[in-house]
């Protein structure tokens, strides 16, 4: 599966965003999609995640109530709509898909990806 994130931007404090994740190649074999953030000088971390297949969403508590998961199956596209956004937000977002089962990862490692987006940049100024 190859991924294509796109969205991201330079906003203020409490603005929107909305990125985008655009699959292609191998789509039926995803099981779960998820988009995961590193900021400078710190690990990639776990933001969103949406099973491809039933449609249930996860949220890391940083974000939870102020970011939406969704995805568009004919499109096979994943979103990340993101509200009241905080300068501690700003982070490249990675988009990433799990094509394969695993007993060994949940949707919150990083190992539990196979396939990764090139990273789109959100900056936001306080």
């Amino acid at each position: 599966v190859q991924l294509q994130a796109s969205g991201g931007g330079s906003v203020q404090a409490g603005d929107s965003l909305k990125l985008s994740c655009a699959a292609s190649g191998r789509t039926f074999s995803t099981y779960i999609m998820g988009w995961f953030r590193q900021a400078p000088g710190e690990e990639r971390e776990f933001v969103a995640a949406i099973m491809w297949g039933g449609g249930g969403t996860y949220y890391a508590d940083s974000v939870k109530g102020r970011f939406t998961i969704s995805k568009d199956n004919a499109k096979n596209t994943v979103y990340l709509q993101m509200n009241s956004l905080k300068p501690e937000d700003t982070a490249v977002y990675y988009c990433a898909a799990a094509t394969t089962s695993s007993a060994s990862y949940s949707y919150r490692d990083v190992l539990r990806y196979n396939s990764w987006g090139q990273g789109t940049l959100v900056t936001v100024s306080s």
